[in-house]
């Protein structure tokens, strides 16, 4: 029997009320894999899905392949300058025609050498000449739509989706003097088969609540107390964020407790005083500090199981620094103790979650984000939610 019931439904408007009166989600959604089979119809169908950074690749014909939801993607830079994204499956018999990245003029499936231009049509297929009604034209790499903001490629399935960058306007004030199209990456490493839900990693990544418990000592510059939440919520938006204020000016997320790379120097002197954390689901976690920005993209590989690309944005300055490299290495080490205990964190809840005793608990308001972020999710957990389910009671 399907657990998509009304009566599960109707559960979830107990998690979107005021955070002094909101319950945590259901555990069970987090640890299903027919809910997550829902979620990816429901949610990776049909919202923007972030797939990496612009930078990455920079010269016409560069390319590189991700899995968004389940599908194999290609990502190209096109001859224009433009970005385009397509499946990663031939047309003919179902393999995947490139993994990796690389730079090339064209595709060309291994299998049976089917060629395809750098926007996915089809240029050449050996021996069809006596195929009856074969045309080219009808067999391209179907393509997705493409949009890009600050520097971050975002694709979508649905070619009716509204743009994207309209619904996070509420954030934008807090990205300006970052000025992150002109930012530098210097590279991501991806965390492979990290046990817990994705929505779990969401949640984690956003909650103030733990700050400086969790991370007691190394971040008590940037204590829970501090966190805030600008208002109003609205459920048209895209993005979800709170502020966190420091102790001192330049805080930084290593054992000094200081920023160690060049802060970005048009930032102000409130910017320099605190950081956000932003969530732009279902895909990407996103955050700022006087000396970098940081993200984490997220592919859920199971109900239980994901995988995380991490990276970072840095003033093109910075990389100018005779010590450049010694300060970037003590940075991302200092991240790390960030990420170990993060780890340990999410991967106990969610074998709590697993739990006969796990319960739907309650909010501090330092978790006010958690309930704007159950808001989104269930917003489009009724918008396509099954017409026709039976009740938990088998009615």
């Amino acid at each position: 029997m399907t657990m998509l019931t009304s009566d599960l439904l109707a559960s979830f408007d107990d998690s979107i009320t005021d955070v002094a009166t909101a319950v945590t989600l259901p555990p069970e959604i987090y640890t299903s894999e027919e809910f997550l089979a829902f979620e990816r119809q429901a949610l990776f169908e049909h919202e923007w899905c972030c797939v990496g950074v612009a930078s990455r690749i920079p010269e016409t014909g560069d390319w590189f392949t991700t899995t968004v939801s389940t599908e194999p993607v290609i990502v190209a830079r096109q001859r224009d300058g433009s970005i385009a994204a397509f499946s990663a499956i031939c047309r003919h018999r179902g393999m995947q025609v490139v993994e990796g990245e690389g730079n090339s003029r064209s595709f060309r499936c291994p299998y049976h050498h089917w060629n395809y231009r750098l926007d996915g049509r089809l240029m050449g297929a050996p021996a069809m000449d006596q195929t009856e009604g074969f045309d080219n034209d009808d067999w391209g790499l179907p393509n997705l739509a493409v949009e890009l903001w600050h520097g971050f490629i975002f694709v979508n399935f649905d070619s009716d989706a509204q743009p994207l960058a309209p619904t996070l306007e509420r954030y934008e004030s807090y990205l300006t003097n970052y000025e992150l199209d002109n930012c530098v990456c210097p590279g991501t490493f991806t965390l492979e088969d990290l046990p817990w839900n994705w929505k779990v990693m969401f949640e984690n990544f956003n909650d103030g609540y733990h700050a400086n418990r969790l991370h007691q000592v190394i971040q008590d510059f940037c204590p829970s107390e501090m966190a805030r939440f600008p208002v109003p919520w609205s459920d048209d938006s895209n993005v979800i964020f709170r502020e966190n204020g420091y102790t001192h000016i330049d805080g930084g997320f290593n054992a000094t407790r200081k920023a160690l790379l060049p802060v970005f120097p048009q930032l102000t002197e409130e910017e320099r005083w605190r950081s956000t954390f932003a969530l732009i689901p279902p895909t990407l976690c996103f955050g700022t500090a006087p000396d970098q920005a940081f993200f984490f993209i997220v592919r859920p590989k199971s109900a239980e199981t994901i995988d995380v690309e991490i990276g970072y944005l840095l003033h093109p300055s910075a990389l100018e620094h005779p010590m450049f490299d010694h300060l970037f290495q003590a940075s991302d080490e200092g991240v790390q103790v960030f990420v170990a205990q993060d780890q340990d964190a999410t991967t106990k809840v969610q074998r709590g979650l697993r739990s006969r005793f796990a319960v739907r608990g309650r909010y501090s308001w330092q978790e006010e984000t958690h309930v704007q972020f159950n808001r989104w999710l269930v917003q489009r957990y009724r918008q396509h939610w099954p017409m026709s389910t039976e009740s938990s009671d088998g009615a």
